[in-house]
Order: C-alpha cells, then sequence, then structure tokens
C-alpha cells in the first residue's frame, strides 16, 4: 500500500456537487500541488484547485484526514467540487498527472480493513449500507457497519479460549496441581457454543433474504391473470398483457417495498405442456424459478375450466388466488379451492380491477414477509459466506465433544471452530477471498 489512489466518491453525471477522495502517503503533497499547501486536520477550507500547467480547475472545499485517525487510516483527502462533467474530468486527469492512481473497486475499504479500521464483517456492512434500498437493509447493515455480528463473534472466541484453555491444561501438566475434571469443564461450554452457532446458521438465511429480497412467483396456466396482476401490484405496465395464451415466454423480474422489506416478484411463463421450443423454455425457468421462491401464488382462471392438476411446485402455506372474480364463475374455482385445500394453501377470491382486492393481497403479503423476516434479534449472519464458517465451526465443535478421551483431538478441533469462526471477521483470510469480497463494492469506496 505504498502508492496513493483517487477516485470519485459521489456517482457520475451532473450533479451540484461531487466529491473525490484520496487516500496514501502522498495526499498531502497532492493536496500541496493543486491548492497551494494542505489545511489543518478536520477543518473545511475553500480553495482554488490549479493543475500542472496552472490552470484554473475549479473552487473547492478541502478535507484534510491525518492517519491514523482516517477512514482508511492512511492520509485521506476529499475535494468537493462542481458536479459538471468537465470539472470532474479536469480534476482526475490532474492527480493521474501527479502520479496517484485509479482506485479499485472497494480500495478504500479494503485498505480501512487492512490497517485495522474495520474488520470484514463491518467492511461487509458498509458495501450493504451503499447498496441499501429499503428501510430494512439500512437497518441491518448498521447494525452489521456498527459491529453487532464482530461483537457477537467476539464473545464465542472467548467461549472458544476459555474451552480450549481447559482441554490443553489437562492435556499438557496431567501431573500438576490442576481439577481433575478441568476438561470435564469445557463440555457444557462448547454444547452452549454448538447450540449458538446452529441457531446462527439457520438464521443466516434470514440475513440473506433481507439483502436479497423476498422471492415471491406467480404462478398458473396461461392467461391467469398473473402479468395483469403484476402490472396492478407494481403501479406499472411491468409485464405485457394480451389475450393471446404464451404472451409471457421469460420470467419478468419486479422488485417491490413490503412492509420496509425488499421483495422480488416475478412473473413467470404459464405453465403448460407446449410444442414450441421458446415457450417450453420459459416454462422451465418458471418452475426453477418457483420452486426456489420464498412463497408461491397460485392464479386460477375461476371463469375457465378445471386444469389437469395443480403444479407440482407448490408448497403448504402458498396462496391460491382464484382471479376475474368480476366475470361468471366457472368450474375451476370450486377445483382449485379444492386443491387448495387439499395442499395446505390459502385461498381467495381477488380480481386485479378492484382496489379493495390489492389492498388486501398487499396487507397479507406484507404480514408474511414480516414473518419471515422480522425477529426480536438481528441475525447474527447475513451472508452466506458466515452460515458456511458458522456450520464449520459447529461440526468441528461436534467432533470436539465425541472425543471424550482423545484430549489432545478435542483441542485441536476447537483450534479449528475457532480459525472457522476467525474468517468471519477477517482475522484469518486467503487473499483470494479477500479480493471476492472487495470487488463488489463501488468504486470510491
Amino acid at each position: 500500500m505504498s502508492d496513493t489512489i483517487f477516485a470519485p466518491a459521489t456517482a457520475a453525471g451532473r450533479a451540484s456537487v461531487a466529491v473525490v477522495r484520496i487516500s496514501g502517503p502522498r495526499t498531502r503533497e497532492a493536496v500541496d500541488a493543486l491548492a497551494g499547501g494542505t489545511p489543518p486536520a478536520r477543518r473545511a477550507v475553500l480553495r482554488t484547485l490549479q493543475d500542472g500547467a496552472g490552470d484554473e480547475i475549479d473552487q473547492a472545499l478541502i478535507l484534510f484526514f491525518e492517519g491514523p485517525e482516517s477512514y482508511t487510516g492512511e492520509d485521506v483527502a476529499e475535494f468537493h467540487v462542481h458536479g459538471g462533467t468537465a470539472v470532474m474530468g479536469a480534476l482526475l486527469e490532474a492527480l493521474a498527472g501527479l502520479g496517484l492512481r485509479l482506485a479499485q473497486p472497494g480500495e478504500f475499504t479494503r485498505r480501512a480493513f487492512e490497517n485495522g479500521k474495520l474488520d470484514l464483517a463491518q467492511a461487509e456492512g458498509v458495501a450493504d449500507l451503499v447498496d441499501a434500498e429499503t428501510e430494512a437493509q439500512r437497518r441491518q447493515a448498521l447494525d452489521q457497519l456498527g459491529g453487532r455480528l464482530s461483537q457477537v463473534h467476539a464473545r464465542w472466541s472467548d467461549m472458544l479460549t476459555e474451552a480450549l484453555a481447559m482441554l490443553e491444561a489437562a492435556v499438557d501438566f496431567p501431573d500438576e496441581e490442576v481439577p481433575q475434571d478441568v476438561a470435564a469443564r469445557a463440555r457444557p461450554v462448547l454444547q452452549q457454543l454448538v447450540a449458538e452457532l446452529e441457531a446462527a446458521a439457520a438464521d443466516a438465511e434470514r440475513g440473506e433474504r433481507v439483502r436479497e429480497g423476498f422471492r415471491i412467483a406467480l404462478i398458473g396456466a396461461p392467461n391467469a391473470g398473473k402479468s395483469t396482476l403484476l402490472n396492478a401490484l407494481a403501479g406499472r405496465d411491468a409485464a405485457i398483457v394480451t389475450a393471446t395464451p404464451g404472451t409471457t415466454r421469460d420470467i419478468i423480474e419486479v422488485p417491490m417495498v413490503l412492509a420496509g422489506y425488499k421483495a422480488l416478484f416475478a412473473d413467470t411463463a404459464g405453465l403448460r405442456e407446449t410444442g414450441d421450443e421458446i415457450e417450453a423454455e420459459g416454462v422451465r425457468r418458471a418452475r426453477t424459478w418457483a420452486a426456489s421462491a420464498d412463497l408461491r401464488l397460485w392464479l386460477v382462471d375461476g371463469s375457465g375450466e378445471p386444469l389437469a392438476h395443480a403444479p407440482m411446485e407448490l408448497r403448504p402455506d402458498d396462496l391460491c388466488l382464484i382471479t376475474k372474480r368480476d366475470l361468471p364463475k366457472g368450474p375451476a374455482g370450486a377445483w382449485a379451492a379444492g386443491q387448495a385445500k387439499r395442499l395446505g394453501l390459502g385461498t381467495a377470491e381477488v380480481t386485479a380491477r378492484g382496489p379493495s382486492d390489492l389492498a388486501w393481497l398487499k396487507s397479507t403479503l406484507e404480514e408474511r414477509v414480516i414473518d419471515a423476516l422480522a425477529g426480536a434479534e438481528p441475525p447474527a449472519a447475513t451472508r452466506l459466506r458466515h452460515q458456511e464458517h458458522l456450520s464449520e465451526a459447529a461440526d468441528r465443535l461436534r467432533h470436539a465433544l465425541l472425543q471424550d478421551e482423545r484430549l489432545e483431538l478435542a483441542a485441536e478441533d476447537v483450534r479449528l471452530a475457532a480459525r472457522a469462526l476467525d474468517r468471519i471477521t477477517g482475522r484469518i483470510d486467503p487473499e483470494q477471498v479477500l479480493g471476492r469480497i472487495f470487488a463488489t463494492f463501488c468504486i470510491g469506496k
């Protein structure tokens, strides 16, 4: 990290103000060259910026943060300039002319991690906060950035250290004056840890769904009203609606916000047997998406004829919506209600043209999302990576509990469990894992 990096910290395009950030050992030198001097740390000053040829770039508000008391732990400066494309281009060109390097995605936060300003879980919280689209995502990201996950993992690490000390005392000093039951004292600690780690790993899916969105699939036969309902819920023409069966060939995903949580709705191809190669591929994709969804809305045209069978992707507690209740009833409605009862589905007759029906459906979906994603406590893991390491640690501790007579093996299992937990906060982690994590960040962060 001997080089000095720079990058825009605000989005590209026309704006009233744009921010360019610098970090590294030549930060002060760069500010001196462009602004004629570096201001006192943490004091905003207004200066005229000039390039290497002495041409004026812009008037800028400049902030300087002396390391290690900065975001990255290095000397950091920020230029707040007018947000025109020409101004930004001239400033970035001037910085490059000084021999500074354009930052890679996530490089500022990676330097903060490598300089001990953040651990890896907190760094992921930064990325999640930047990407947050809903109130729930914002709260979860702030919790993680604030160190809640790290505090939980630190407590687990202390418990592992305590258990390991007991096991190693029994192994290394069997003839010394240590209590004979010292190894047995480690068992309840390890048992408690296994229970907590298993619960956290199981709950990690909730944190992942808050980040990625609660997935809701609209499935049913062609012309059941899936696209019409999606458009009504979205409040716009997200999907094409025609009387021609099979209009929807591919999956149309529409993000919405339900009760402060992100939900991802998918309008899918009508489920039917077809000889059309393109439509058949759409049906296959529809079944795959529906099978992995958190909730399926099975739409049945209540004015039509019964179907051959209910979709195989349905799960108990999914919803059966008998659509087009404003039209004369056909036999399909009673058939669908019977199938729904057999499968344990909720049932309702609706029309996309009815405001009260849409209000009821939105309220019902909000209740489902809250039940699935809300909890008394924020999740102790928010990513698949966290879940994998928690499960690995729990497996190691379960194995340790089986080593009643071979205490040295039990101690090694506890060490491996501690290493698995350390990977969550980044105390140890392969270089390629770090690269993959920080590559998901935006430029300038």
